[in-house]
């Protein structure tokens, strides 16, 4: 079955790497690639009830990760601003219409409470750390609103796997059913990541 194959391949992969792979992941959610938080965060939530791991160490580790690829963009966006952000997005599937929609979301609404309530978005809260670097925030209000809305939201997802894994006969008594939502899923998925591509490739084109 798809749901239980896609579960048993992430928790490996989470045993395997442990703390550290939890670590990475989430660095590279907060930067500009495309590691969602809510393909990592529930099995972590997982492992958590599981006993195989400690929730605070979780926390932890996961937070911390959101936070060195958070600076990280920042410091992209503060000292090398768009051209620099591109020149390395290259290399991590950047999808330029993302980054253009963030800034001028940050753009509109400039302050630290933009900043917090990003981190609650998808697609922008992968990207608000560089319009925030490029406007030159300061770096300790940045680090500390960061903080706090990355490990609310981690932690939500985080809980989210904990109550999911705890009814896991249900989950698999409908596996079925979710197969099908995951095929389609899939299948958009796909489809929206291609199409974006080439239009990210047309608009490098025209330009």
């Amino acid at each position: 079955m798809i749901t239980e194959l896609i579960t048993e391949i992430a928790v490996k992969i989470l045993e395997t790497t442990a703390y550290a792979g939890a670590f990475l992941l989430m660095a590279l959610e907060s930067m500009i690639a495309p590691v969602p938080s809510e393909a990592v965060m529930p099995f972590v939530g997982f492992l958590v009830t599981d006993g195989k791991w400690n929730l605070w160490l979780a926390v932890l580790a996961t937070s911390s990760g959101s936070m060195v690829g958070s600076l990280a963009s920042y410091g992209m966006g503060y000292y090398g601003g768009k051209p620099l952000v591109l020149k390395v997005g290259r290399y991590l599937l950047l999808n330029r219409h993302d980054l253009e929609l963030t800034e001028r979301y940050f753009n509109r609404r400039q302050g630290l409470y933009t900043v917090f309530v990003a981190r609650f978005i998808p697609v922008i809260r992968h990207f608000i750390s560089i319009p925030a670097g490029m406007g030159k925030m300061p770096l300790v209000p940045f680090v500390l609103v960061s903080t706090v809305g990355a490990t609310l939201w981690n932690g939500f997802l985080l809980y989210l796997g904990m109550r999911l894994r705890e009814h896991w006969t249900v989950v698999q008594k409908y596996s079925h059913q979710v197969d099908i939502v995951i095929v389609v899923a899939s299948v958009i998925g796909i489809g929206w990541f291609i199409r974006s591509r080439m239009a990210a490739r047309k608009h490098r084109l025209d330009s």
